[in-house]
C-alpha cells in the first residue's frame, strides 16, 4: 500500500462510457504538456464495453436510434473550444463514418442507430489509447466498482465485484453517466397494486434494458411521459413486434400491425410529444448571437442586485434573444412575409424590452400574418384551454397537431423555427456562465430554472427525428397509440382492479390492465443502485446536493454534490476528497450533453480539461512536497465550496440536459 519513488501514479476511472472516454482523452492529451515525474497507470472500471458504456453498447436493437444527426455528433474538441490543455482534434461522428467503408449509409443529417454510434465511441476510445504518450499505460476492467476507501493523505483502495484484491489508486474519477434508481414510495404503491391484482408495471427505466415482455397482445397499456423515451419504448412495443410502416402515396405512412401489439394509452403534463427535429437547413445567414442574451452582458446588467427574478429579470432577455433568432431568419431569408426592412425592424427591436407593448405593436404592424408571430405561450402549451367532448374529438385534435408539426419541421418555408432553435441552444450555453443566477431565489432555481426553462428546451429542441414523429402519426391513425391529453392524472381502482387516466382535455376516462413510466430515472444518491455511490453516502464520504432559500423552503436534488470548481467530491460535512473527483448528470455539475456539437465551445471539453490538469497537478504538486499540498488543496477547496453551499439561496445550481 506504500508508495515510492519507483512506482508508477495510478487514476481509476470509474465509468468507461462517453464521459469517462472524453476524461481519459483529456488526461493523455494533457500528460505530454504536465508529465508526470513517474510513469502514470490508468485503470478504467465498467461492465460495459470502453468507450460505448452501457447506453451506446452494440448489444441491443438496431431499431434504436441517436436523437442527433452524424454531423452534431463528435467526441473531439475543435479550435472553438477553450482548453488551458494541448488541442487534439478528430472526426465527427459522420467524418469518420464517410471514412469506415461499412458505414456509407451515414451521411450528415443520417439519425444513425446507436450500434453505429457504438463502433465509433470504440474507435475513439481505441485511437486516444493508442496514442497515449510512452510512459502512460491504460487497462480496462471489465466489471463493476463496489466500494472506494482511503483518506485524504493516503492512496485509494476501489474493490471490484469480482476480485479479491483493490485497485490501489492515487486518485479517483467518477463518471459513470446516468444511473439505474429504487423505485420511490409512489412507484412501489403502483407495483404493489399490480401484484395484487395481476396487472403489469414498469417503473422508470432505460428503454433498451426494459423487460417489455410481460405486456400482451391487445392490451391496454398507459405510458405516462412523451419525451425521448417514450419514443424507444412505442417502437419497441410496435416495429419491434413485427410491425411495418408502408409509404403512402401522399408521402405519408400507413402503419400495418403484427397482431402483438398492445394499445398505448399515452399523455404528459403537456399532453402533446416533443417537437419534431427540423431537417432543412436556415434558409438566410446565421444570427449573429449571442446579441441580447451574453453572460458579461447579463451579469452587467444586474450587478450589485443581490435579488433577482427569473420571470421579470431573465426570461424577457432569454425570451427576446430566441425570438431575435425567429425573427431574423424570417426577414432576412422571407422578406415576402414581412412589411419592412430587417435594418428597420432590428433597430427598433433592439430599442424595446421583450415584454411591453411597444414590443407587440412592433411585430403585429411588421409581421403581417399571425401564424408567422412567435407565440412562446401556444407554443409551450398548444392544448392549454382545450375543452372537448369525448376522447375521439381529442384524438383528432391531436393527429392534426402531429401533421402540422411534421408540415412545419421539414417545410423551409418555416425555417424561421431553426432560427429561434439556434438561439435557443445559445441561450441554453450562456446560462451556465451567469453568475448573476446565484440572486435567484433557491425555489425559482428549481421550479423555473431547473424546473420549466430545462423542459421548455427539451420539448422543443430535444425532439424526435421526422420520421420518429410520422411513425407515431401513422399509430395514431392505425389506433395502436391513443392520447389522455394534458395533464394526465393515473388512479387505481381496487375495486375493479384496474389503473384509470384522465386528462385535463376531455372528461373521458380509459382504464388499463398496464401502465409504464415512459421516463428515465431521476438520479438520487439516496436510491441509486450503484453499489459504490451508495456505499460513499451511507459511510458520509459523499453527500447529495441540496439547496436552501431565506424562506425556509429546502430542495434535495438527489445529485451527488461536488465542487464547481475542481470537481472534487464532497463529504458529508461539506469536506472536499482532495484524491477523489466526479463528473457527470448524476452530479450537480448539471450543464452537460450526451454528445458535443462540434464548433459550440462545448461544456463537456471544457469541463473534462479543467479535471484532467486539476489531477495532474495533484499528482506533480504531492511528489514534491505532498502533505503541505494536501492541505493546502483541502483549505483552498472549502473556501471556495464551503461558504457559498451554506449561504440561504447561494448554493451552486448549474443548468441541465441537452440532447
Amino acid at each position: 500500500m506504500r508508495n515510492t519513488q519507483n512506482d508508477p501514479f495510478v487514476v481509476v476511472i470509474v465509468g468507461a462510457g462517453p464521459r469517462g472516454t472524453g476524461v481519459l482523452e483529456r488526461l493523455l492529451a494533457n500528460a505530454a504538456e504536465l508529465p508526470p515525474t513517474r510513469p502514470l497507470s490508468i485503470e478504467l472500471v465498467d461492465p460495459y464495453p470502453p468507450g460505448a458504456g452501457r447506453v451506446w453498447r452494440a448489444e441491443q436493437s438496431p431499431l434504436m436510434w441517436m436523437n442527433a444527426t452524424a454531423e452534431n455528433v463528435t467526441m473531439f474538441p475543435d479550435e472553438t473550444v477553450t482548453l488551458e490543455g494541448p488541442l487534439r482534434t478528430g472526426p465527427s461522428l459522420s467524418e469518420w463514418a464517410a471514412a469506415d467503408g461499412a458505414c456509407t449509409d451515414v451521411t450528415c443529417t443520417t439519425f444513425a442507430t446507436r450500434q453505429v454510434q457504438s463502433r465509433y465511441l470504440r474507435w475513439v476510445f481505441d485511437k486516444i489509447v493508442a496514442e497515449r504518450p510512452a510512459n502512460v499505460s491504460v487497462r480496462v476492467h471489465a466489471t463493476r466498482a463496489a466500494q472506494i476507501e482511503g483518506g485524504a493523505r493516503t492512496r485509494q483502495r476501489v474493490w471490484l465485484e469480482d476480485r479479491d484484491e483493490p485497485l490501489t489508486a492515487d486518485v479517483v474519477i467518477l463518471t459513470m453517466g446516468h444511473l439505474d434508481a429504487v423505485p420511490g414510495k409512489d412507484h412501489r404503491l403502483l407495483a404493489d397494486f399490480a401484484d395484487r391484482h395481476g396487472l403489469r408495471y414498469l417503473p422508470c427505466a432505460y428503454s433498451a434494458d426494459a423487460d417489455l415482455s410481460m405486456f400482451r397482445p391487445g392490451e391496454d397499456v398507459l405510458m405516462r411521459g412523451m419525451g425521448a423515451a417514450f419514443i424507444d419504448l412505442m417502437v419497441l412495443l410496435t416495429e419491434g413486434r413485427g410491425g411495418e410502416y408502408v409509404e403512402r402515396e401522399d408521402g405519408r405512412l400507413r402503419y400495418v400491425p403484427s397482431g402483438r401489439e398492445p394499445r398505448l394509452h399515452v399523455g404528459s403534463r403537456r399532453g402533446v410529444p416533443y417537437r419534431s427535429k427540423i431537417s432543412y437547413r436556415l434558409a438566410g445567414d446565421p444570427a449573429p448571437l449571442p446579441r441580447f442574451f451574453s453572460a458579461p452582458e447579463v451579469d452587467a446588467r444586474f450587478a450589485g442586485r443581490d435579488r433577482i427574478d427569473f420571470w421579470a429579470d431573465l426570461w424577457p432577455l432569454m425570451a427576446k434573444e430566441i425570438a431575435y433568432g425567429y425573427y431574423h431568419e424570417l426577414f432576412t431569408a422571407h422578406p415576402d412575409r414581412v412589411a419592412i426592412p430587417w435594418e428597420e425592424f432590428a433597430a427598433a427591436y433592439a430599442g424595446l424590452d421583450w415584454d411591453g407593448e411597444p414590443m407587440c405593436a412592433l411585430i403585429e404592424a411588421s409581421v403581417p400574418a399571425e401564424a408567422d408571430r412567435l407565440d412562446f405561450a401556444a407554443l409551450d402549451r398548444p392544448l392549454r384551454g382545450l375543452d372537448l367532448p369525448c376522447s375521439d374529438e381529442l384524438q383528432e385534435h391531436l393527429r392534426d397537431h402531429i401533421r402540422a408539426d411534421i408540415d412545419r419541421r421539414s417545410d423551409r418555408r418555416h425555417s424561421a423555427d431553426l432560427g429561434a432553435f439556434l438561439a435557443l441552444l445559445s441561450v441554453y450555453g450562456q446560462m451556465p456562465l451567469l453568475k448573476c443566477v446565484a440572486g435567484l431565489p433557491v425555489r425559482s432555481r428549481v421550479e423555473d430554472l431547473n424546473g420549466w426553462w430545462q423542459s421548455f428546451f427539451e420539448y422543443f429542441g430535444s425532439g424526435s427525428p421526422g420520421t420518429r414523429t410520422r411513425q407515431l402519426l401513422a399509430l395514431a391513425e392505425a389506433g395502436v397509440v391513443r392520447f389522455v391529453g394534458a395533464g394526465m392524472c393515473v388512479e387505481i381502482d381496487e375495486e375493479k382492479g384496474v389503473y384509470r387516466a384522465s386528462g385535463a382535455n376531455t372528461p373521458d376516462t380509459v382504464e388499463a390492465s398496464a401502465l409504464i413510466e415512459a421516463r428515465l430515472p431521476d438520479a438520487d444518491l439516496r436510491t441509486c443502485t450503484e453499489p459504490l455511490l451508495r456505499s460513499m453516502y451511507r459511510r458520509g464520504d459523499a453527500a447529495e446536493h441540496t439547496l436552501a432559500g431565506d424562506d425556509g423552503y429546502v430542495h434535495r436534488t438527489g445529485l451527488l454534490h461536488v465542487s464547481p470548481e475542481d470537481f472534487r467530491v464532497l463529504s458529508r460535512n461539506g469536506v472536499p476528497h482532495p484524491r477523489r473527483f466526479a463528473l457527470g448528470p448524476f452530479t450537480n455539475i448539471r450543464q452537460f450533453a450526451t454528445f458535443a456539437r462540434p464548433r459550440t465551445n462545448a461544456p463537456s471539453f471544457r469541463q473534462n480539461d479543467r479535471l484532467a490538469r486539476e489531477v495532474l497537478r495533484f499528482l506533480g504538486a504531492r511528489e514534491h512536497a505532498p502533505q503541505q499540498v494536501q492541505e493546502h488543496g483541502l483549505r483552498s477547496a472549502q473556501e471556495h465550496v464551503l461558504r457559498p453551499a451554506h449561504e440561504h439561496g447561494r448554493g451552486y445550481a448549474g443548468g441541465g440536459r441537452a440532447a
